[in-house]
C-alpha cells in the first residue's frame, strides 16, 4: 500500500469520525433569539430615566397643555446621570424622549412643543444629543422612549399625526448615534389638551400608528436596536411594573394572543413553554413609588432588601431589569436614589465575589455523546459560547460539581446555550451532605440566566437534576456562591396591643436590642420572641452576623404609650370605623374622609383614660394615591370631651413635598381625649387624610 493510499484512507477514518461526531450536534429547538436580542440579554440590567415635562409639574401623566416655559432645570448634568449609572453597574440608560404629554427633549421639526421653546439653554438645548454622547464616553449603552400617544398635538387620532410621529422617530434613529434599545408604551387614547380641543379621543392602537412601518423605520436605521413594546417584537414586558418575573420564565409567547389590551398581561410574567415566537421578557420598576420625579417621596426610595429581591426575581428569573431613576428638577440623580443605588452594587458584587463553581471535578450521568466539544467541564470554564450536551434525545440527565471537601454555599446560578432554544422545563440541586443527597431547591425554567437564594449549606459536592426538557439540555454555565448575610438595621413595629416586633431579611442574621436608649452589641439582649411593649420605652436594635462578626446600623425607636384602648369616637365625615385606623399602629393604613367637603375637618380619639401630654404625632399617608395631606392645623385636648382646649396649631412646615413624620410639642396638660383639625390641606380637596396619630406624653424617656 502506498503512502498516497494510507494518507486517503486515514482522510476518510477522520472524516467518518467528524460526521459520527456531526450526528451528536444538538438540534435547534422551537423559536430561536436573534444576535439583537442575545446582545441585549447580556446586558442584563440599565437604568430607565424619567425626566420631562411630567417632572416639573409633579404629574405622572401630563395632559398636553402645558407650556415648553416649565421646563427649566437649573442644574441639568447629564455626566452625573452617567457616572451614577455606571458606578450602580448598569449597562445603558432609556430617556423619556418624549411622554404622553408630547414634549420633546430635543427640538424637533415636527412640533413647537418641545425644548426649543423652553427657558433651558435658552432654546438651544439638545438633551437626547447631550446624553447620548455622555453614554458613548462612559461606554453606556443608549435608548430612547417615544410615546405613541400625544396628548399635545391636535391632529392625534387623525392620519395626519401618525405621518408626526413616524417623523419623530425618524429624527431619533437617525440623528442620535448607535441605539440599543426602542421603547413604546402601551397606553394609547384617552382625554387630552390635542390643541386646546380637550377632549376624548379614541383610536385602535393595533392598527393606527402603522407598526409594519414603525418597525421598518427601526430596522434601517437601528438594525442592532431591540423595539420593545407589550409583545415585542423583540422584548415583552413583563407583565407588572414590580420588576419581578414569574418563577417559570420562558422567554416565547404565543405572540397573536398577547397585545396592549388583551387583558392577558399575566401571561406575560411566565411565556408560553409553546410560543411560537421567542420575545424574552423586561422587567421594569421604579426605584420609587412613582416614574416621575415627585419631592414628596424623597424618603420612600426602595429599601435594599427590596432592590436585591427585585434583582433577584428580574435577573435571576430568565429577564432584564429596567429600573427607573427619576430625575429632580434641578436635573440631578436625588441623593437619596444615589445612595441606594450604590447600596445595591456594593452587595451585589459581595454576593458575586467567589465563584466556588472553578477549577472543579464535573461529571455527568449520562455520556452518550462522548464529543468533547459538549463535555461537562464546559459547564464551568467561563465561555459563553461552550455548553454541555448529555446526547441526543437524553431529556433527562444529570451533573455534579466535587468541591473535594465540605463547602458552605446559599447562592446557585446556572444557564442555557440559548442560541439553539429555551429547552428545560423543570430541574432540582442538591447538596451531598455526610455521603447523602439532600434536595436544596426545585425549580422550572432556566433560560438565559436563573439565579437560586437558598439558606447556607454545608456539602462536599452539589448536584444539578434535569427532570424535564424539551429536547437535551444544553447548560453553557454553573457558578455557586457564599453570599455574605445580608445586615440592614431590623425592621422594628408595634402593635395596638403593644406588642413590639423586630424583623430582619435574613434569618441567619441575629437581633440583639437594648431597652434604654444605649447602644447594643452581642452581649445585648437577643431577640427570639416578641416584646411587650405596655409602657413607654426607647428601643435600640442592631443586626448581627455571627459568621463575620459585623454588625448593621442601629435602629432606635422611641415607643410612647400603646394604643390598646384608644378609639376613634367622632368624624366630621366619613365611616368612623373606617378611621380606626389612624389609631392601628400599622404604616400601610391610612384613613381619608370625603372630599370636597368643606373645611375644617376634623376627628377625636378617646385615649380610655387621662394621660400628661406634651404632644402629638401626625403621620400622613405614604400612599401615592392619597389625598387631603393636612397643612395646617389645630390640635386641642379635654378631660371630658366637653371643654376643648387648644394646645397647638400652626402649618407642617414643607409637608406638601416632604410628607414625614410631624411632631409637636406643647406645655404639659392632662387629657383624656384629643382632636386634630385639618384647617387646610396640600391638595385643596376639602378632605382630612390621616396615616397615623400618636402622642407624646410626659412619661416618654
Amino acid at each position: 500500500m502506498n503512502l498516497l493510499h494510507r494518507l486517503s484512507l486515514i482522510g476518510y477514518f477522520f472524516l467518518f469520525i467528524n460526521l459520527l461526531q456531526a450526528q451528536e450536534i444538538p438540534e435547534p429547538v422551537g423559536p430561536l433569539p436573534s444576535q439583537r436580542q442575545l446582545n441585549w440579554q447580556e446586558m442584563e440590567y440599565y437604568a430607565f430615566i424619567h425626566f420631562n415635562m411630567n417632572t416639573f409639574t409633579n404629574r405622572e401623566w401630563g395632559e398636553g397643555g402645558e407650556s415648553p416655559e416649565q421646563f427649566n432645570p437649573t442644574e441639568l448634568d447629564v455626566r452625573q446621570w452617567a457616572k451614577v449609572v455606571k458606578e450602580a453597574g448598569m449597562k445603558g440608560i432609556i430617556i423619556t424622549a418624549k411622554h404622553h404629554d408630547g414634549f420633546c427633549l430635543w427640538p424637533s421639526e415636527t412640533t413647537e412643543h418641545s425644548v426649543k421653546n423652553s427657558p433651558w439653554k435658552s432654546g438651544e438645548g439638545d438633551l437626547i444629543k447631550e446624553l447620548a454622547e455622555v453614554c458613548e464616553e462612559f461606554d453606556l449603552k443608549f435608548g430612547v422612549y417615544l410615546s405613541p400617544w400625544d396628548r399635545n398635538h391636535a391632529q392625534y387620532g387623525k392620519e395626519e399625526y401618525v405621518d408626526v410621529f413616524h417623523k419623530q422617530l425618524e429624527e431619533l434613529v437617525t440623528n442620535y448615534g448607535t441605539l440599543f434599545e426602542i421603547w413604546f408604551d402601551g397606553a394609547n387614547g384617552g382625554t387630552g389638551y390635542y390643541g386646546g380641543a380637550n377632549e376624548n379621543r379614541k383610536i385602535d392602537h393595533r392598527s393606527y400608528y402603522q407598526w409594519d412601518k414603525v418597525y421598518s423605520i427601526v430596522r434601517t436605521h437601528q438594525p442592532d436596536a431591540v423595539i420593545f413594546g407589550d409583545n415585542g417584537p423583540d422584548i415583552r414586558w413583563i407583565g407588572n411594573e414590580e420588576g419581578i418575573a414569574g418563577k417559570t420564565n420562558w422567554s416565547l409567547i404565543r405572540k397573536a394572543e398577547l397585545y396592549a389590551g388583551s387583558g392577558k398581561h399575566k401571561e406575560l410574567q411566565y411565556g408560553h413553554v409553546d410560543g411560537t415566537h421567542w420575545v424574552p421578557g423586561e422587567a421594569d420598576v421604579s426605584i420609587r413609588p412613582g416614574w416621575y420625579y415627585h419631592p414628596k417621596e424623597d424618603h420612600l426610595v426602595k429599601s435594599l432588601p427590596h432592590l436585591l429581591d427585585i434583582y433577584y426575581g428580574s435577573v435571576g428569573r430568565n429577564a432584564s431589569l429596567l429600573l427607573n431613576i427619576p430625575v429632580d428638577r434641578r436635573g440631578l440623580i436625588h441623593e437619596n436614589d444615589v445612595k441606594q443605588l450604590i447600596k445595591l452594587r456594593e452587595k451585589l458584587d459581595e454576593d458575586f465575589e467567589n465563584n466556588l463553581a472553578q477549577n472543579l471535578e464535573v461529571s455527568a450521568s449520562k455520556v452518550r455523546n462522548n464529543n468533547p466539544k459538549f463535555s461537562a467541564k464546559n459547564t464551568i470554564d467561563g465561555k459563553k459560547g461552550t455548553y454541555w450536551s448529555p446526547g441526543k434525545n437524553e431529556i433527562k440527565s444529570s451533573l455534579t460539581l466535587d468541591f473535594g471537601k465540605d463547602v458552605v454555599f446559599n447562592r446557585f446560578l446556572v444557564q442555557e446555550y440559548i442560541p439553539l432554544g429555551q429547552r428545560v422545563k423543570s430541574f432540582t440541586i442538591e447538596g451531598l451532605v455526610n455521603g447523602e443527597w439532600h434536595e436544596i431547591d426545585r425549580q422550572t425554567t432556566i433560560g438565559y440566566k436563573r439565579i437560586l437564594r437558598f439558606d447556607p449549606i454545608k456539602a462536599s459536592a452539589l448536584r444539578l437534576n434535569i427532570l424535564d426538557s424539551k429536547s437535551s439540555p444544553l447548560i453553557s454555565n454553573i457558578e455557586v456562591y457564599n453570599a455574605p448575610a445580608l445586615l440592614v438595621a431590623p425592621e422594628v413595629t408595634r402593635s395596638k396591643k403593644g406588642v413590639i416586633t423586630l424583623q430582619v431579611p435574613d434569618e441567619n442574621v441575629h437581633i440583639y436590642y437594648t431597652l434604654d436608649g444605649t447602644e447594643p452589641n452581642h452581649n445585648s439582649y437577643r431577640y427570639t420572641e416578641v416584646i411587650a411593649g405596655g409602657q413607654p420605652i426607647t428601643l435600640n436594635a442592631i443586626a448581627y452576623d455571627p459568621v463575620s462578626g459585623k454588625y448593621s446600623e442601629s435602629k432606635k425607636v422611641n415607643f410612647d404609650i400603646p394604643k390598646t384602648k384608644w378609639k376613634v369616637i367622632d368624624v366630621t365625615s366619613g365611616d368612623i370605623e373606617e378611621a380606626s385606623k389612624i389609631i392601628d399602629e400599622d404604616k400601610n393604613t391610612w384613613w381619608t374622609a370625603k372630599k370636597n367637603k368643606e373645611l375644617p375637618q376634623e376627628v377625636v380619639v378617646d385615649l380610655g383614660k387621662n394621660y400628661l401630654l406634651q404632644g402629638f404625632i401626625y403621620q400622613p399617608s405614604h400612599n401615592k394615591w392619597s389625598f387631603g395631606t393636612i397643612s395646617n392645623y389645630v390640635f386641642e385636648v379635654s378631660v371630658d370631651n366637653k371643654k376643648w382646649i387648644r394646645t397647638a396649631s400652626g402649618e407642617f412646615g414643607n409637608i406638601r413635598n416632604n410628607p414625614i413624620e410631624q411632631k409637636v410639642s406643647f406645655q404639659p396638660i392632662k387629657a383624656r381625649y384629643i382632636k386634630l383639625k385639618s384647617i387646610k390641606n396640600t391638595d385643596d380637596s376639602g378632605a382630612i387624610s390621616i396615616g397615623e396619630l400618636s402622642v407624646i406624653t410626659v412619661n416618654q424617656k
